[in-house]
């Protein structure tokens, strides 16, 4: 075996040295020019319609503790809903999507909902994207907050925050808008 020459290691290591830094010069720059990118922040206000009594019931009751009412104060009653989403509060106002899901009084005092439910559009610019949004609040204060916790469509890796703010409530008619803030980053 023949032995190996003094020059010829030294053009080896060389090579390799520079090779490393070359790679890590490649990868803090692509490093770099991904963290000077924001992510993008979306902005939305859309108005649930809410409906809760009558032949177009869009929020119903669908279990509870047996023998006691079911209703948004006792702990343990579950509701689903379909609300149409518009455009403005007016309830003639275009529909932009639906909010379909679960709502459960999961407080013992009957303080708190948790909310699971997603905000499926059906207009012409997000028509198929969701909104995932879950979370528990204090459902009798003016304003409650909810994660966004993922979307389709337009809306894949979504994260985020709503606020829902009941502004109308007809009693008579158990119709309430409820105005929805959305704020989400992708990606």
């Amino acid at each position: 075996m023949a032995p190996i020459s003094a020059p010829r290691i030294l053009a080896t290591s060389t090579f390799s040295r520079l090779f490393l830094l070359l790679s890590l010069s490649i990868l803090m720059h692509c490093n770099s020019s991904q963290a000077t990118q924001p992510p993008q922040t979306t902005d939305m206000v859309l108005y649930f319609q809410d409906f809760a009594a009558g032949p177009n019931a869009t929020l119903i009751p669908v279990a509870g503790i047996a023998g006691k009412l079911w209703t948004f104060s006792q702990f343990g009653t579950v509701f689903v809903t379909d609300d149409f989403i518009t455009e403005t509060p007016g309830p003639n106002s275009p529909m932009v999507g639906r909010g379909q899901g679960m709502y459960v009084t999961s407080a013992l005092d009957g303080s708190s909902t948790h909310a699971m439910f997603s905000i499926v559009f059906t207009n012409q610019a997000y028509n198929g994207s969701t909104l995932e949004i879950q979370g528990t609040a204090k459902q009798f204060e003016a304003v409650r907050e909810y994660s966004v916790v993922g979307g389709t469509g337009k809306f894949r890796f979504a994260r985020g925050y709503t606020t829902f703010e009941t502004i109308s409530m007809d009693m008579p008619q158990a119709h309430s808008i409820i105005q929805c803030n959305v704020t989400i980053r992708l990606g």
